[in-house]
């Protein structure tokens, strides 16, 4: 069956499924997207787009424009369906599976023999197997013999997806050898990374461990930063100055962790192997105290004005991206509105509007600023010099103001 012939279920239009849903489309393949709200399947069905993502709204016009990219509320009938809907957590960090499950049964009536499922959602070891494999079980498909489902996680960058969706090596887990596969034939169609094989459990764990060993760094990278503070060390330099050492690879401090993955995932291992995960668990108690640090000191410094305004450059979790999700600078920024601590202004490049916060252009935000806070390091914030800002105390958590 070529490429044309096949037609692919992609349920989940957001960051990862609607890159990969219109890369597929432009790859010749007939793609069905699934999304649970209305104004989103619209916008895509007008060739726009409703993230923001480099080149991915002349990708989704060219994909929805040759007829192989079309959205929807509900799945329809289909040779492969990716589920990439988001796994968040609930309660005290404890995996929130019910959107791949909700997903799972949506698609259980539209399964037929031959279909391949794959979960690229970021899941708890065991999830591939114990959720979607059971949900299509007790639908009544014969799992491993007509039907065949594996897990490929997502391991993209915010900002270059498109780029690393193409290029970076995938790995790929079924429950079964056929699934397995299935799924490497599926994914060497357009990848020109290594697609490398493995089982379910692995390559759910596997997407884990990449982004609890990010953290873990982060956290050592952010301790150094309280460290260096209460010892009068510019933080930025010493790591620059020990990362000269050949086998030495210490990542960048800033206010916090951010994003789906990052600040997520470790806990997916925590809550597995919760006796067992001590270091992980610990950076990311570092990582997550690292906004109240911040909120202390815009506190500290507003105690030398009556009411001081207080700029707050960036709401994104990372840089050049409209992403809030999870993003430690969105939880300061409200921390410091619940507080009343002074007048504040609020910057962010990468959106329009936002429900909460007045947003200004971030130049009037740093002329009008008593306290300058800068939270993400966006392109339009990297110009800021302190020679030029001498009047207002700046509050650098990313390194940038030279």
């Amino acid at each position: 069956m070529t490429n044309k012939q096949q037609k692919i279920c992609v349920v989940g239009l957001g960051y990862i499924g609607l890159p990969t849903a219109s890369l597929l489309g432009t790859k010749g393949f007939s793609v069905h997207g699934v999304d649970v709200t209305q104004s989103v399947v619209d916008t895509i069905n007008q060739g726009k787009i409703h993230i923001v993502e480099p080149d991915l709204d002349i990708l989704v016009k060219s994909a929805v424009g040759s007829g192989n990219l079309r959205a929807g509320i509900e799945p329809e009938p289909a040779d492969i369906f990716i589920l990439a809907v988001p796994t968040p957590f609930k309660g005290d960090h404890e995996p929130d599976l019910s959107y791949i499950e909700d997903a799972t049964r949506r698609i259980a009536p539209h399964v037929k023999p031959g279909n391949l499922v794959i979960l690229e959602s970021t899941s708890p070891v065991g999830t591939t197997e114990n959720v979607v494999a059971r949900i299509l079980a007790d639908a009544g498909h014969k799992i491993g013999e007509e039907v065949f489902i594996a897990h490929c996680p997502e391991r993209v960058l915010p900002g270059r997806i498109l780029i690393e969706l193409i290029e970076n090596d995938r790995i790929v887990g079924g429950i079964d050898e056929k699934s397995t596969a299935k799924a490497v034939e599926f994914y060497h169609s357009f990848v020109r990374g290594e697609v490398l094989a493995t089982n379910a459990r692995t390559a759910e764990l596997a997407k884990l461990t990449e982004n609890a060993f990010r953290d873990v760094n982060i956290a050592f990278a952010n301790e150094l930063s309280l460290i260096c503070d209460e010892q009068e060390i510019n933080v930025w330099e010493l790591i620059k100055l020990a990362n000269r050492h050949p086998r030495v690879s210490i990542l960048q401090p800033g206010p916090g962790v951010g994003g789906h993955c990052i600040a997520v995932d470790p806990w997916f291992i925590v809550a597995a192997a919760p006796q067992s995960a001590r270091l992980i668990r610990m950076a990311r108690k570092v990582n997550d105290a690292k906004p109240d640090w911040v909120v202390e000191k815009v506190r500290t410094s507003a105690k030398k004005f009556k009411r001081p305004v207080i700029g707050c450059l960036g709401l994104a979790f990372k840089a050049d991206v409209d992403d809030l999700r999870e993003s430690p600078a969105l939880h300061i920024v409200r921390q410091i509105q619940q507080e009343q601590l002074g007048e504040m202004l609020v910057a962010e490049p990468n959106i329009s509007t936002h429900a909460e916060f007045d947003l200004q252009p971030y130049q009037d935000v740093i002329k009008r600023s008593d306290i300058l806070l800068l939270l993400v390091d966006h392109k339009q914030f990297h110009g800021l010099r302190a020679s030029d800002l001498k009047e207002v105390i700046l509050i650098d958590t990313r390194g940038v103001i030279k």
